[in-house]
């Protein structure tokens, strides 16, 4: 039994009834004067201080998308016939959900836990991974992997060192307790995000067409069943108060609104799950994290055909002390919600025994319409559940063109003194390539296992990780990453474009054909119109991007109030893309690993200098326009890559993105060790460029690949049969001590020295990479 006797007595709907005058807290808890309004004419009363406490959670930032939502309908609007093929669940679920053929479907999703990630580096970072991952389990699908996308502050402030450090070791404690292998994302650097660190953190899973489930409450009488962790007093008010507002100048505060994470728990938890599955014992399920029980009840009771009764008595505790508000404000982790058949309970509840997860039968589905929670025996909640999880408000932001934006984007990179010899050329490939930002991430990397399960095709330094799906066949997904703040800070339009193109051009490297996106939106306040501005301008370049290469957009996240002060971050949408591949082995890795090929570079160098890594190291400069998005180009390019890589024609594909050809070129030869001499003087002839720019020129659409001396006429033949541009530009060359980058004519760099420059930015600060020698 649980103690009751710290606790105060229950706010009751009676209560509410008979004080319609008495003072709420609501602003405490992240509502307006217009919103608590709101709630009163919607329920005819003051809400109960429970009712208060599932509104203010349920109707945040973080869990409404309320300044989002008229933006975000884009994206399934801008549809058609081929973008819906493979689609088996879209945008509104816990995860999206793609058919990649021989009956087997791929769930995946981003999300972002960043604020909780600079409060409490450690656990905010680890309970992401929880997060995503209860998500991919919800649609009945086994977790296979992690990805994560991770930006921190300058590399040199004093407190990075403490949020890096507690953000790698919680992803990395997190996911490699749960057996999961981390294939890729990124790791970033700029001042901008200093107080506000960007964690996002992707999740697949795989699964059978027959074992989708999704998050209802249908059949009155059915059971509501709470199972895995207790709930305790942690998170609470993570969603409302934590992430749905920006930080005051200061240090980290708010600590106990970050939840805390045990792995091991998780995964008792998904093998439960699993197992629940396949006896179909549960006809609907959610998983509890953001807003905890608020959501679960709320969502899974709009989702359904009823209603819901709950007796929250019956949830287990951590903590007998908890208010009935707090019980239902806990975000504690590793909890799930089914909807359970009453003649299917006996056997749902062996299950849960067997894997020693605690479970409480809280309530059921009714024929009300109504969400009811009881609490000692007196009603503390009666709602319509829309209205907590659906009808929730929708903001017109005030949107206004920022007042600085023409004078930054004035301020071209094309001013910007260029190399004046060649040896400072070679000087300048080296500081690109040991800048924090193009630096091996080695040091992040090496914390993570990769290989775990055994199913890893691609990982790390790879531009897209690969697993494989069918064991028989060989079928499997790749998926890639991507975004650039600094792109999107001078044209948000054209920065989410570049963001998807270069996600999608690093799948079409691997060998896989691009199918599907996931994106996490990180955003500054979006009360600042100049924020709104840009994240208009984001959603609709990017909607109109995946229109345009034939992608839907199946789900993701929405993260506001990133920023300090009236400082915003640079806005930095995230975009995932998942490409299929019919059989791992011919997987196409990033660098070549023999002598003697041929190097070709696909597409046209423009003098695109504007936000690029070199302007950023060299110069210290952002200004003037990033890079024109070519999107029929990049589709062009992606069939041409699909189609060498089915034919054997490559031994590596290296996407040209940050730090153009000359980072393509130092991280290719690094991948295995072997080297390259390459010549530019015919890239500077056809393009009309300097040599400058033909390295460090961030044009997209643009590729290199190695070709075996053997395939170079097919190569050469496919690549004029489809028209795109390719110019031969180097040759493999040179293994061991030997082995270096030589730009013909220009410079030569061993690759050893390539290499300690390369490798050697991170740990530097941060200190050493596991597995090297002390």
């Amino acid at each position: 039994m649980t103690d009751t006797t710290a606790v105060p007595a229950p706010d009751t709907v009676a209560d509410a009834l008979a004080t319609p005058d008495k003072e709420q807290p609501y602003g405490a808890l992240g509502l307006k004067d217009d919103e608590y309004a709101k709630i009163k004419e919607i329920l005819g009363r003051r809400p109960t201080s429970g009712e208060l406490a599932m509104y203010s959670v349920m109707w945040s930032e973080h869990c409404s998308y309320k300044s989002s939502k008229i933006y975000l309908r884009q994206f399934g609007k801008k549809v058609n016939d081929k973008m819906r093929e493979r689609l088996l669940v879209g945008m509104g679920e816990n995860a999206g959900v793609i058919d990649v053929g021989e009956g087997w479907a791929v769930t995946f999703k981003v999300e972002s836990h960043n604020h909780p990630s600079y409060i409490e580096p450690f656990q905010g970072a680890a309970t992401g991974v929880g997060g995503i991952i209860r998500d991919i389990i919800s649609m009945g699908a086994r977790p296979v992997a992690v990805m994560d996308q991770l930006r921190f502050g300058d590399i040199d402030d004093p407190d990075t060192a403490r949020v890096v450090h507690g953000v790698v070791s919680g992803i990395s404690s997190y996911a490699n307790c749960l057996g999961l292998p981390n294939l890729g994302g990124e790791t970033v650097f700029d001042g901008v995000y200093q107080a506000n660190p960007l964690v996002n953190a992707l999740g697949v899973g795989v699964l059978r067409h027959e074992d989708l489930h999704l998050a209802n409450a249908s059949g009155t009488g059915n059971k509501v069943v709470l199972f895995g962790a207790r709930t305790g007093g942690d998170g609470i008010g993570g969603a409302s108060i934590l992430a749905s507002d920006s930080f005051a100048e200061g240090g980290p505060t708010k600590r106990p609104a970050v939840q805390v994470g045990d792995p091991f728990a998780e995964k008792v938890l998904i093998e439960c799950c699993l197992e629940l599955f396949k006896g179909e014992l549960v006809e609907g399920i959610q998983d509890l994290g953001a807003a905890g029980i608020s959501c679960a009840t709320s969502e899974l009771a709009s989702n359904g055909d009823g209603g819901m009764f709950i007796e929250l008595d019956s949830v287990l505790l951590r903590d007998p002390s908890l208010t009935a508000e707090e019980i239902l404000m806990s975000e504690s982790q590793e909890r799930m919600m089914a909807v359970v058949a009453p003649e299917k309970l006996d056997a749902f509840l062996e299950v849960t025994k067997k894997w020693d997860v605690e479970t409480s039968v809280l309530g059921e589905v009714t024929d009300t319409g109504r969400l009811v929670i009881n609490w000692r025996g007196e009603e503390i909640v009666n709602v319509d559940p829309r209205t907590v999880a659906i009808d929730g408000p929708v903001y017109e932001r005030p949107v206004a063109y920022p007042s600085w934006i023409d004078a930054l984007q004035a301020d071209s990179a094309a001013k910007l003194p260029r190399a004046a010899s060649d040896d400072e050329l070679r000087a300048q490939l080296l500081a690109v390539a040991a800048s924090p930002n193009q630096a091996s991430a080695e040091w992040v990397t090496n914390q993570y296992d990769k290989y775990v399960l055994g199913n890893t095709a691609l990982s790390f330094p790879d531009g897209a990780g690969m697993i494989r799906v069918d064991e028989e066949s060989g079928l499997g997904v790749a998926i890639a990453t991507d975004a650039n703040g600094r792109y999107c800070q001078l044209d948000p339009y054209a920065g989410a474009q570049l963001a998807l193109a270069e996600a999608y051009r690093n799948v079409a490297t691997s060998g896989a054909v691009p199918t599907a996106v996931t994106d996490c939106l990180n955003f500054g306040s979006p009360e600042n119109p100049e924020v709104m501005w840009q994240f208009s301008r984001a959603v609709e370049g990017l909607s109109d991007a995946c229109l345009s290469l034939e992608v839907p957009v199946t789900g993701g996240n929405v993260s506001l109030y990133n920023q300090t002060g009236d400082t915003p971050i640079h806005p930095t949408p995230v975009v995932g893309v998942l490409g299929i591949i019919d059989d791992v082995a011919r997987r196409v890795p990033s660098g070549w690993q023999d002598e003697g090929e041929h190097l070709y570079l696909l597409g046209t160098t423009r003098e695109e200098l504007d936000g690029s890594a070199w302007a950023g190291t060299v110069h210290d400069h952002l200004g003037g326009l990033p890079p024109v998005a070519d999107l029929d180009a990049e589709r062009r390019l992606a069939e041409l890559l699909h189609a060498a890589s089915q034919g054997g024609l490559l031994s590596a594909a290296q996407d040209l993105s940050d730090g153009g050809l000359a980072q393509a070129l130092a991280e290719a030869t690094l991948r295995f060790g072997v080297g390259a001499r390459v010549w530019i003087d015919e890239i500077m002839e056809r393009d009309g460029v300097d040599a400058t720019t033909a390295l460090f020129s961030e044009s997209q659409g643009r590729v290199l690949v190695a070709v075996p001396h053997e395939e170079d006429v097919k190569f050469r033949g496919l690549c004029e049969g489809r028209g795109y541009p390719v110019l031969r530009i180097g040759v493999t060359d040179g293994t061991g001590e030997t082995a270096a980058l030589e730009v013909q004519d220009r410079f030569s760099i061993p690759l050893a020295e390539l290499g300690d420059a390369h490798r050697g930015t991170l740990p530097a600060r941060f200190g050493a990479v596991i597995g090297d020698e002390a």
